[in-house]
């Protein structure tokens, strides 16, 4: 059962060898940091594990907007989001160098290292944080035992899975991943700035493929601290010479491959390192087991140019950290039968299927070239025009974007 506890005890009963906790969450990324602050901040004893005290800079979630920060709010994390990242309120959409239409609505732009600090910093007790790497997890319709390298022990009556697409732990508990479509998609990352210094005349911008055989998707634009974010998702092989040259003179490639970008941009440059990501489709397989349960990427992968990935992600802290995981903890035992219902739980299910159907479909609206596609691609963006919102802009911008949309 959950402990009562004054906030000067610490949220897990540790000595210089052993912890034991209620929940030990292995992976302290976006998940595992969001679910640590959700149980910690509900009382719970937690001991959250991760072998890096400072998450590094990498290429990940970088951006939230929509129904994303209601589920951020309904958590607790609006205003802590709020004073970590960069808010914009509208996007200016354009394809083949004209306008589509103008979303408006609040989203906000970081860099993934900043939203787990974020995550993190929610934590009542810092810690919970035990920086260490976990080298084996036995499990039982009881307690579990993890193993950390460096000799210590920590006991739990479950321990949860955050370690995203790092399989090792979870195969050395007999869980597989499934390829659903091996090399799925590939994503860039890195920040621009004009040349003179002078701010961009958008707020953010979504620069859509122009042509089916370039494989691209669409171009995301968004402020950050440093700059102007630039997020670019393509569907084609990763091996294409496109890819090394994307590296290696990107300010040219993507004017290349997007040339409808030039008059918005103007002269800019790269003003960091250019990552990438090969993202594979994938599900696990044999993991309802005693003890463990599995979320986020570390359950599915997603397609990052659907942007499904962090709604997922929080539907899965959501549902276990604020439903399943304090009612499992109020009785005895941490069987199947209590982990299959997370697993099993509508949100969650209907947050995966919609995961993987809007996978497919951003490949094949991107890529697909026969007639029917064609037909539905053109009627794709055909209804934005025609319900696209112009009003509230920069007024530098706005004669510009009324023009291109008559034109």
């Amino acid at each position: 059962m959950t402990a009562d506890r004054t906030e000067s005890e610490p949220a897990a009963t540790t000595d210089s060898s052993r912890t034991v906790a209620e929940i030990a969450i292995v992976g302290g990324g976006l998940a595992g940091s969001l679910a640590a602050a959700v149980l910690a901040r509900a009382g719970h004893r937690i001991a959250l594990i991760d072998k890096r005290a400072v998450y590094p800079d990498e290429f990940r979630v970088e951006k939230i907007g929509g129904p994303q920060l209601a589920m951020l709010g309904k958590l607790g994390f609006r205003e802590a989001l709020q004073n970590a990242a960069c808010r914009y309120d509208r996007v200016l959409n354009i394809r083949e160098g004209k306008v589509i239409d103008v979303s408006v609505g609040q989203a906000y732009g970081f860099p993934y290292a900043d939203l787990v600090a974020m995550a993190r910093s929610q934590m009542p007790d810092p810690s919970s944080l035990i920086v260490d790497e976990v080298t084996a997890i036995s499990c039982s319709d009881d307690l579990q035992h993890v193993e950390l390298a460096s000799g210590r022990h920590v006991t739990a009556r479950l321990v949860v899975l955050a370690t995203g697409m790092a399989g090792v732990l979870g195969y050395k508990l007999g869980i597989r991943r499934r390829v659903l479509a091996e090399r799925h998609s590939v994503s860039f990352g890195f920040t621009i700035a004009r040349r003179d210094g002078r701010p961009f005349d958008f707020e953010a911008l979504t620069c859509y493929g122009e042509r089916t055989a370039d494989g691209i998707d669409y171009l995301s634009l968004f402020p950050v601290r440093v700059g102007m974010r630039a997020n670019l998702f393509m569907f084609r092989d990763p091996t294409d010479p496109i890819m090394r040259e994307l590296r290696r003179e990107p300010e040219a490639t993507v004017l290349r491959l997007l040339p409808g970008l030039q008059p918005y941009l103007g002269d800019f440059s790269v003003i960091d390192r250019v990552q990438n990501w090969v993202m594979d489709l994938t599900v696990v397989e044999a993991h309802l087991q005693p003890g463990v349960v599995l979320i986020g990427d570390a359950f599915q992968t997603n397609c990052p140019a659907a942007g499904t990935g962090v709604a997922r992600l929080l539907v899965d802290v959501d549902r276990l950290c604020t439903e399943y995981a304090p009612r499992w903890l109020t009785t005895s035992g941490m069987g199947r039968e209590k982990i299959s219902q997370f697993y099993s739980d509508r949100d969650k299910v209907a947050a995966d299927e919609q995961s993987l159907k809007m996978a497919r479909f951003r490949q094949a609206l991107t890529s697909r070239d026969d007639i029917g596609w064609d037909v539905r691609r053109r009627l794709h963006f055909l209804r934005r025009s025609l319900t696209h919102r112009v009003d509230q802009m920069h007024p530098g911008w706005l004669g510009r974007v009324r023009g291109a949309l008559r034109a």
